[in-house]
């Protein structure tokens, strides 16, 4: 990069740097900008937007061959190469800096080999065979070894685990932390404790995926006996959603309704209560998930299949999805205001439990485009709300969250 591009640069990212610490009601002048983290972060992101200049992308309209039963793999994928930000770190090899482990990222390798030739094709390619991804997946997770149908969203979840795994920042083996237990009446408040279990997270777990991918479910508890409150923070790579039940024959039902089933309030017995902090013994109480930290990429799984005792039956109730301005601002935080996402792709699920077939529907600039294995088409955004759509993915527009 020429000089005075980088003192450009460079100028730019102390200036926001100051911003964001006035914003957050610390001095700059007590704080070494050009040290600090956030300087850092910064500054590779404005890097990253100039290295994507140089990509010289296609249009990623090419198919995926199928070398059996791999419409699962092939929907998934389509998925992700559609989630730019993650397409373009695989194909600027930018994890190669990331990774802390020693040893050489065999599945983000060839992941990124896949990606690359669906997007940097020359226009003569338009299949790509997924053989050798495949084949390190499978000896990476020997779940998927064979040749049956395999779940898509297991998929997804495996594949962003194991690439996740390579790509970590941590080291692979942490020093044990130890735990203060704070007396109950300096408890922290809901946002300060959350946010020391992000950071307790992240101390060991720190990646692309997590940047893109992870966000922090809250589960409140409430006594019914002492009225006290508990809370737990988990982390997230997709919400799976409940479809309600309607008795009416082909009612569609919408994603509110199904994200309203996921977050309502829910009664617990004393045998399936956890105990009660302040009664020290199990009581009846009422739980509640909110989605108290939102991620970047927002992947919503609706959860078609139920598992009864002897099978498993597939539910085929349409759901209804926006394509922009999804609001999740209802289902965060009291002090939250609109979370907002816009779709760019669909994971599709068509046929019955043990004879059933995948595909995908991808955003792209202009319009939207249908992938089945090989085969890729035009879709109007009329067909993609259906009864066969399965797993969403959402990328965050705007976020407006006041911490009091």
């Amino acid at each position: 990069m020429p000089r005075a591009e980088s003192t450009a640069m460079d100028n730019s990212c102390q200036a926001l740097c100051r911003t964001l610490v006035t914003q957050n009601g610390l001095q700059p002048e007590n704080v070494d900008i050009s040290q600090s983290v956030l300087y850092t972060s910064i500054m590779g992101l404005l890097l990253v937007t100039d290295k994507e200049k140089e990509l010289q992308l296609g249009n990623g309209q090419v198919g995926l061959r199928n070398i059996g039963n791999t419409c699962f793999l092939n929907a998934i994928v389509q998925c992700l190469s559609h989630t730019r930000s993650l397409r373009d770190y695989c194909l600027m090899r930018t994890y190669l800096q990331d990774k802390h482990s020693n040893q050489e990222p065999m599945l983000m390798n060839e992941f990124s080999k896949v990606l690359a030739g669906l997007w940097e094709c020359n226009g003569g390619e338009t299949t790509v065979n997924p053989g050798k991804f495949y084949h390190v997946f499978k000896e990476s997770v020997p779940y998927f070894s064979g040749y049956s149908q395999q779940d898509a969203q297991e998929f997804l979840r495996f594949l962003l685990d194991r690439l996740h795994t390579e790509i970590n920042r941590r080291p692979s083996k942490r020093p044990a932390v130890m735990e203060i237990k704070e007396p109950t009446y300096t408890r922290f408040r809901i946002s300060e404790e959350a946010f020391a279990m992000w950071q307790r997270h992240l101390d060991r777990d720190d990646s692309k995926i997590v940047e893109l991918f992870s966000g922090q479910l809250r589960s409140s508890l409430h006594c019914s006996v002492c009225s006290h409150y508990s809370n737990t923070f988990d982390v997230f790579c997709d919400l799976s959603l409940p479809i309600p039940k309607k008795s009416d024959y082909g009612r569609t039902v919408t994603l509110r309704e199904c994200l309203d089933l996921f977050s309502q309030e829910e009664k617990l017995d004393k045998e399936n209560s956890p105990m009660c902090e302040r009664c020290n013994r199990r009581t009846e109480s009422t739980k509640r998930l909110t989605i108290q930290r939102f991620p970047r990429i927002l992947v919503i799984h609706l959860n078609r299949f139920a598992m009864s005792r002897y099978s498993i039956s597939k539910s085929t109730v349409p759901v209804s999805f926006p394509l922009n301005g999804l609001d999740l601002g209802p289902f965060g935080p009291v002090d939250c205001g609109p979370v907002l996402y816009d779709l760019y792709a669909v994971c599709n699920h068509s046929g019955t439990v043990n004879m059933g077939h995948y595909t995908a529907a991808c955003r792209e600039k202009e319009g939207w485009c249908y992938y089945n294995d090989s085969c890729v088409g035009e879709i109007t955004e009329e067909k993609l709300q259906s009864n066969q759509a399965y797993v969403l993915f959402y990328e965050l527009k705007s976020c407006n969250i006041t911490r009091k």
